[in-house]
């Protein structure tokens, strides 16, 4: 756990030098460092706590709320009873909010509540004045951050080269840029990657940090910035208009995020007939998204299916998404029906982790 701790501090307050992309008509200004960002920035976040629907502490209840900033001074939020998604709410009821900044709080109203968010915390008032809830901003570390590769695994990018990759370009700091594809296709695996989405507050939908993992060139694990949305067919972790995750665990632009992808290829008879469908375990920041999913057929524009292993793809859209720790495990033929196969690559909690925002 103390390896885990220091990892989430370096992954939360070690940033690589500052870049900010020119605005781009609609989408607005684009940053790529939480160092220079714009005021709103602060107040985005998750924030846990509770609530109280009666004046009595029996009442008390967990509650979370998702904040997100959408362009000056404009705000978006979701609540959920339970807990934040992943670690108390695992699907269910979302309540969606709208608010806007007053000085230096976010205020967002409800028919019973309002919430009114500072950038370390948040407090529920009901409309007639009482105070109903308290919660803290925190900050979650995915358990696989920082995970290093088993005995087996090929590593294919590490900050050191890009070898493993076509066309491939990096960052000053040693970062993978969207745009490029492995050097050779690989037929099942397990995939281990990082990687951290833009801040475009002014950007909507698909134009808010795309990319993608077109694993085998085919079937596409969706990259966006979908920090507290619902989680539909074309959001973060998502086979692309395909199936959604069961529920969303994006974190906020600017975090880094993990994908642990589990792949089965499907399987063809002699005469090239499939037979069986392809099937996908997606772990979204440590949390289980997709199990063991059957998926008919390619998404998107992916290639067509076949006996052959494609290329993975890490998609270009135009947004300066950056990857890093990059590692694949190719699967045996014996372990074509062990799931077990290979464990998630550290010991931890199965949810990521907290760790309160202090300043």
């Amino acid at each position: 756990m103390t390896k885990l701790f220091f990892l989430g501090c370096l992954t939360l307050f070690c940033f690589s030098p500052v870049v900010v992309f020119a605005a781009d008509g609609k989408d607005g200004p684009v940053y790529t460092n939480p160092n220079e960002v714009d005021s709103d920035y602060a107040y985005q976040g998750e924030y846990r706590g509770w609530q109280r629907s009666r004046p009595s502490a029996r009442s008390s209840e967990p509650v979370a709320v998702q904040v997100i900033a959408m362009g000056e001074g404009k705000f978006a939020a979701t609540k959920y009873y339970g807990g934040l998604p992943g670690e108390g709410w695992f699907g269910g009821t979302r309540y969606e909010l709208t608010g806007e900044m007053t000085g230096d709080v976010v205020t967002f109203h409800s028919d019973q509540y309002d919430i009114i968010v500072d950038k370390e915390s948040a407090t529920i008032m009901t409309r007639d004045g009482r105070r109903a809830g308290e919660l803290q901003k925190m900050h979650r570390v995915s358990p696989t951050m920082g995970a290093q590769p088993p005995a087996g695994a090929i590593v294919l990018f590490d900050g050191t080269n890009t070898d493993h990759f076509k066309n491939a370009k990096i960052t000053e700091d040693g970062l993978l840029m969207a745009g490029t594809e492995t050097n050779v296709g690989f037929q099942d695996f397990r995939l281990h990657a990082e990687f951290r989405l833009p801040y475009k507050p002014m950007a909507r939908g698909q134009g808010r940090g795309n990319s993608g993992f077109y694993l085998q060139s085919r079937y596409e694990v969706q990259v966006l910035d979908s920090f507290g949305l619902e989680g539909i067919e074309n959001e973060c972790g998502a086979l692309y208009k395909t199936r959604r995750p069961d529920f969303n665990m994006c974190f906020p632009p600017l975090v880094w995020q993990t994908y642990d992808i589990d792949l089965k290829s499907p399987k063809f008879d002699e005469n090239g007939n499939k037979i069986e469908n392809m099937r996908i375990s997606v772990w979204h920041n440590g949390v289980l998204i997709h199990n063991n999913a059957e998926i008919p057929h390619k998404t998107g524009a992916g290639k067509p299916e076949a006996v052959t292993p494609l290329p993975t793809k890490l998609q270009d859209h135009g947004n300066p998404v950056v990857y890093r720790n990059i590692w694949i495990v190719p699967r045996p033929q014996t372990a074509q029906t062990d799931r077990s196969w290979v464990k998630l690559p550290v010991q931890a909690a199965p949810v990521p982790i907290y760790q309160a925002m202090s300043r």
